[in-house]
Parts: C-alpha cells; structure tokens; sequence
C-alpha cells in the first residue's frame, strides 16, 4: 500500500497555514563515509533532513504539539539525531502544556548505529511519560508501516492510539521473520484491523477523518467545560416491587450504554473494548461529553456476549480508570451486567483479583467519578463499578450480590423464591436510596423501554448536573468525603 509522508500527515490535521517548526540542524553523528552517503540520499529524496518532523500547529485554533516520521528517510528508522529531535520536542510540548499528536511510520531502531540508537528508545519513552505525568494529552497515529523498537516504545505509549487503514503495525518486522524462521509470517495478524480487533489500538481511522477524530477528542481532553444544564425536575419516584424492576431492566429494548452514548452525549470517541472481540467488548470504553461536561466513560454492554462479565472486562474498566486519573477527566461508570463470567478461563485469568483491582481503584481515583445503575448490577462485576463520589440509579436499576434467582438457589434450593428474595435483600432502586447506596433516582415513565429518548435525555442531564457539581470540590474534599462515605454505609446512624 501506498505510505502517507510526514509532511501529508502534518497538513492533513492542521489548519492550513498554522504550522511552525521547531527543528534545529540534525546532530553530526559522526557517520562513516557509506552512511553520510545515504543520509546525503536520504535527504535529497526527501527533503527533510533526518527521519522526523516536528513543530506546532492548530488544530480547529488549538495549539498542539506533532512529532511524524517519514518511513521514505532510511525506513524512518531512529538514530541518536532523530531521537534526540523528538526527545525534545515531547520536552517542549510539556514545558508549554501542549497536547501531543505523535504519528509514528518506521521500521525501529537504525541499523547503521547499532546498539547506541537502540538506546535512544529510552529517552524518548522517558519524555513521553514525563508529558503523561504532567497530565497532558498524548495521542498516537500509527501509519504504514509501524514496527520495532518504536511502536514497542513510544509508538505504544498513547493515551489514544488509532492506525491507518490497512498499515502494517507489529513488533517484529515479517521480512525479519522470515530471514529468522525460514518461513512467512502469518498473514492476517499485523494489520491495523487485527489489532483494533484485539484491543491493542482504540481505532482504525482514515486520514481524511484525522483531523475531525481529533477534534471531538480534544474537545473532550482539552476544552473547558461549558456552562452547567438545567438541571431536571424533581418528580416523586413510584413504588415498584423489587421482581418488577428485575424483570424490567432485563427487556432487550432498555437504552443501554451504547443508546446512552449515542443520544446523551456529544463529542464521543470509541476507545478499545468495542470493536465486539471477546468478553473484554462487554465494557465499552470511550471519551464523551454530558451536557457539555467532558468525561471518561466506561459502560457494562449486558447484550454482547450475554454481557458476562470476565477479567479482561474488568481490565478495560480499569483502563478507563487510568485514563481519567490521568488526563485529569470525570469519570462516568454505567453499571448493567448479569454478573460475572464463571468459567475455568475467569477463574485461570484471575477473575476475583481483576474485581479486587477495580473496586480498590475506583474507590481512591483522584478525579470526579459518578456511577449509574442503569439496569442489572449483579455480582462483583457491579460492585467493582459502585464507589464513586455520586451514584444515580434508574428506577428500575438494582444491585446485589447474586441475581435474585441464585440467592433463590442458596436459601431456598430452588429459584421459586426469586421475587421474595428480591424484595427481602433490598436490592430496588427505592431500598439502595433509602440505604445511602444510591444518592439520586432517576424517574422511568413507566418504564425506560418505552419512551428510551425521553429517559435518556433525563439521565444524561442528571450526569451532567453531577459532574458540573463535583468539579467545584478539590480533590481532597472529594476523596474524603468519599471515603467517609462508604466507610459508614451500614453503620447505625451513618
């Protein structure tokens, strides 16, 4: 296929005009005769003068930093100079508080210095997580082909990754392979699409569609919030048995995260999880805005894969978890899963402790978090996406320790007993209000499945009117009360 230049790809995702370099000479590396030889080539044929770009822009009038490499300059391989080149762009980018758009296209480390430029990866990565470490946006385009030791370093690195279509991304290069082995890599394995697929990249993007991808992302990322909604309307909440809300919020037309995502929020970028692989698809992952709020959201999809939720579920939320703490974001959490995933390959990919990770680090995330009971919150898999600073529930939401039916089996022997079971654990909406689990109810009419528009718009402003609230507290006011919070729950008097 053919190969985007560095120069496309930086006029492609900035504003036409904007661009000011911040290249210096190259450094003299002290090349032999031969090697001066094929950088002098290199440079002609390109008319860049080492492998790497980098600069600023805008990107619809924000300013960004963008670091691209140019595969026609020695296979945009890396040496000290181009290293070093990039190396101190990230370091300015983080001196100004720019975000980074970095677009790797290389085949790894250049040869023709050996294990000095192997080396050099490790600067970069150190700058790199230098910039993440200031809580600044770094975001990553893999182009045609990406191996080696970048896209096992800074290539890797993204807060985002998304890849061209089609583009050749892998660790080892399938020439070398087949020098190695004596025979083809596997086809089909190193593609963009592959590894969107696997959940390795959050995104398989056109370049045409760069430039706008990034735009609702650093809507997200970097914008300020906008003025906070109106917030709705009071409204009694109805008196619903605990079986009817269960057998309600398991029809498979309820609005779930996807619905929620597609009608309540704006500026939504779909991250990994969600390309439908595996029981990890069964969290959906993505950056969105509530009512002009920004936010990290990490969504149960209880209709894929029957909604089960496993360890690598469980992994991705906490991935979302990262990003916010990271980036500085509010987390959302949409709660709806029918439990978890009991199997010999939970349990041998470390299903409990995967459950134990997510509660502990949500419970202590050093950001604004709001959970939503949307519908079923069954098993640790639930509980693992509760503690937040606010936690809304839709009327018909629940949450217990087992689905009715298997508290049924445990005391009664039979699932007969499923709706008095229902009723007695106090597992409702109405019961988890009145127990200082749930903060809020958000009002169905009569039920979420049946006017989802209507509903949806109502939660989507109650999250907003959280998030806009939380803002206003620090940190420390917010973790503490947090923490006193559900240190209390179930305590006389708490």
């Amino acid at each position: 296929m053919s190969r985007i230049s560095a120069v496309a790809l930086r006029d492609a995702v900035l504003d036409e005009g904007s661009f000011l370099s911040w290249d210096e000479a190259a450094l003299d590396v002290g090349a032999d005769e031969q090697y001066r030889g094929e950088l002098a080539r290199a440079r002609a044929a390109t008319g860049l003068d080492e492998s790497v770009l980098t600069g600023e822009g805008t990107v619809f009038g924000r300013r960004v930093a963008v670091v691209a490499s140019e595969f026609d300059f020695l296979a945009g391989s890396i040496g000290v100079a181009a290293a070093e080149r990039i190396t101190a762009a990230v370091e300015r980018a983080t001196a100004e508080r720019l975000p980074l758009v970095a677009s790797p296209s290389s085949g790894g480390t250049r040869m023709q210095e050996g294990t000095v430029a192997f080396l050099q990866m490790v600067k970069i990565a150190a700058a790199v997580e230098l910039h993440k470490q200031a809580h600044l946006p770094y975001l990553v385009y893999l182009r045609h082909p990406t191996t080696g030791g970048v896209f096992a370093s800074w290539g890797s690195l993204g807060h985002i990754t998304a890849a061209e279509p089609g583009a050749l991304i892998g660790f080892l290069g399938p020439r070398v392979y087949e020098h190695l082995y004596g025979e083809p890599f596997p086809t089909g394995i190193q593609t963009a699409e592959n590894l969107h697929r696997h959940g390795v990249i959050d995104g398989v993007v056109p370049v045409e569609l760069l430039r706008s991808t990034l735009d609702r992302a650093l809507t997200v990322l970097s914008d300020q919030p906008d003025p906070p909604p109106r917030a709705p309307d009071a409204e009694p909440i109805a008196d619903v048995p605990a079986w009817d809300s269960v057998e309600a919020s398991r029809r498979p037309d309820r609005p779930g995260i996807g619905y929620l995502l597609r009608h309540g929020t704006t500026e939504r970028v779909l991250l990994s999880g969600t390309g439908g692989h595996g029981e990890a698809a069964t969290t959906l992952l993505a950056l969105a805005r509530f009512g002009g709020q920004p936010a990290v959201v990490v969504g149960q999809q209880r209709g894929v894969g029957g909604g089960l939720a496993g360890p690598q579920a469980l992994r991705e939320a906490r991935r979302g978890m990262a990003l916010a703490a990271g980036l500085r974001l509010p987390l959302v959490l949409v709660i709806d899963t029918p439990g978890p995933a009991l199997s010999a390959e939970a349990e041998e990919g470390g299903l409990a402790s995967e459950i134990a990770r997510c509660l502990a680090q949500l419970v202590t995330l050093d950001t604004p978090t709001v959970s939503v009971l949307l519908g079923q919150g069954s098993g640790g898999p639930a509980l693992a996406m509760v503690p937040a600073d606010r936690v809304l529930a839709a009327l018909h939401g629940w949450l217990a320790p087992l689905p009715p039916e298997g508290a049924s089996a445990i005391v009664f022997r039979d699932v007969d007993h499923a709706p008095e079971l229902a009723a007695a654990q106090g597992i409702r909406s109405a019961d988890l209000l009145r127990n200082g689990i749930v903060d809020a109810i958000v009002p169905e009419h009569v039920d979420a499945a049946d006017t989802p528009m209507d509903f949806t718009q109502r939660l989507s402003a109650t999250i907003a009117t959280e998030l806009h609230a939380l803002r206003s507290m620090t940190a420390e006011e917010r973790l503490a009360t947090r923490l006193r919070h559900y240190r209390g729950i179930g305590l006389p008097g708490a």
